[in-house]
């Protein structure tokens, strides 16, 4: 892999919009469903957890195989349709996170690129001040205040507890 412009091509104008747009209308789509949890309700209502997962899933099939043991007070439409939502939000919180994963992954070889070029740019303007030429020491001095002038790195010595 070379080392310059590892980052994909820029995104244009439309993939922006056309991206931004996707996202509002999927705000837009969801956001009546969406309930706010002060962190009392999170510990309260919590995590599921897998073995209660599990206990759901079997009341599922039981419900599905035998339906006239299940318990007669429980809106059982209700729940199916609750397994049903939780299933899709599962799915799509894993695609989103993979979204999201791929998302920080391009936002870091843009910066890394960014980072580059802004170093080759610093040593072009010191090589052209070295030349003379002017209105490059402004721009090197301004540039400098982001580097440690003392060239010095700290360096640790093993001690017996880190052997």
């Amino acid at each position: 892999m070379s080392l310059k412009n590892l980052s994909p091509s820029p995104y244009t104008p439309t993939e922006k919009t056309a991206a931004l747009n996707h996202l509002e209308a999927i705000e837009a789509t969801l956001s009546d469903k969406f309930k706010t949890l002060s962190s009392a309700d999170r510990l309260k209502f919590g995590s599921v957890h897998e073995q209660n997962k599990l206990l759901i899933n079997k009341v599922r099939d039981l419900r599905d195989s035998q339906p006239v043991l299940c318990c007669p007070d429980i809106d059982w439409n209700k729940f199916l349709e609750d397994i049903e939502s939780r299933e899709f939000l599962q799915n799509y919180i894993m695609r989103l996170e993979n979204l999201l994963i791929n998302l920080k992954n391009n936002k870091i070889l843009h910066d890394y690129d960014n980072y580059q070029a802004a170093l080759t740019d610093y040593d072009y303007a010191k090589f052209k001040k070295n030349s003379n030429n002017f209105g490059y020491e402004s721009k090197v001095i301004e540039l400098a205040q982001f580097f440690n002038r003392t060239g010095t790195t700290v360096s640790r010595k093993p001690t017996e507890d880190s052997e």
